[in-house]
């Protein structure tokens, strides 16, 4: 068994840990025992479990492909190509295209919004990277502190640099929109050159921008961000920076990309592949399953109980 959890244990568990105080010395009847037990399932489901579901054969090649996502609130602004999709989800399918058009190469995901984190460290499990960067959503706004894009930057040292005397070709993928809205100012990138062999900097988004969904954390309502710097509020609009996408591109020495087709990394791709040197060999690799929406079940049955407690003393 593999866990991969979604918000890091580290400040899960003080939380839950926290929680649970509180409702023993708030509370005690069988309604704190429901809550005791919610939590703990909250927990576990943050701790994405997942189990061995089988081995597969691979050729493998001699690529490390680090995907760098930014996952701001902004990326879910809804004004990718002619049908409005949300930016991210765009990101999601671009982001399964190029595992499959680089089949054997080892894979590792470094998503940011607030702080940057090392999701997935270099795997050939092509599935684990898959699903992690698919079941990405936005943080709740309440939590949001602006958009920087400075932020990645010590991850993305930290995992090139460690991963850097296997001989291996590098390749970054930097996905974002450009925008900065914490005021801070674009540092350079251009110490990162070195480690890196290929790859781009993918932009998404337009010029004229989209509107962005949020959910406040409170009523679990999922509203439109309201730009609250002139009254009446209106619509709050994110908008492509290409010129910071540009400049980050320029200093890790690969292309810079627009990304309102699919097709529009092909290039790159086709370039990437010149490089790759198959090894010949085969790589057993374990692949894994998520297992946490089991624990969705006994969650789902502990709060309509719980509901029908608080409805029965209500009356």
């Amino acid at each position: 068994m593999r866990l991969f959890p979604i918000i890091p244990i580290w400040l899960m568990l003080p939380i839950s840990i926290f929680l649970i105080i509180i409702v023993l010395i708030t509370k005690k009847s069988r309604v704190t025992i429901y809550e005791i037990f919610i939590i703990i399932l909250l927990f576990i489901i943050n701790l994405r479990p997942m189990f061995s579901s089988g081995n597969s054969n691979i050729i493998v090649n001699d690529l490390d492909v680090l995907f760098v996502v930014d996952n701001t609130i902004s990326m879910y602004a809804e004004d990718y190509s002619s049908n409005n999709s949300e930016r991210i989800n765009a990101v999601k399918e671009d982001c399964s295209y190029i595992i499959r058009e680089l089949s054997g190469a080892r894979f590792a995901l470094i998503t940011f919004n607030n702080s940057s984190k090392i999701d997935i460290p270099f795997t050939f499990d092509n599935n684990i990277v898959n699903e992690s960067i698919d079941i990405l959503q936005p943080m709740v706004s309440y939590y949001a502190k602006g958009s920087s894009l400075n932020t990645p930057h010590n991850d993305m040292e930290s995992i090139l640099k460690n991963n850097q005397d296997n001989k291996r070709k590098k390749i970054v993928f930097f996905i974002s929109d450009g925008e900065i809205t914490d005021d801070s100012r674009l540092k350079s990138f251009s110490d990162l050159k070195e480690y890196i062999d290929d790859g781009a900097v993918l932009g998404y988004g337009t010029t004229d921008g989209g509107y962005m969904k949020q959910n406040d954390g409170y009523s679990n309502e999922i509203k439109y961000v309201e730009d609250t710097s002139t009254w009446p509020y209106k619509k709050a609009i994110s908008k492509l920076d290409e010129d910071n996408l540009e400049d980050i591109a320029k200093d890790l020495g690969v292309d810079y990309v627009y990304m309102n087709k699919q097709s529009n990394i092909d290039k790159t791709l086709k370039k990437v592949k010149k490089s790759i040197n198959t090894t010949g060999t085969e790589s057993d690799i374990s692949s894994y399953t998520d297992i946490y929406y089991i624990f969705t079940i006994p969650l789902l049955i502990l709060l309509f109980l719980l509901y029908n407690e608080y409805k029965r003393r209500s009356l």
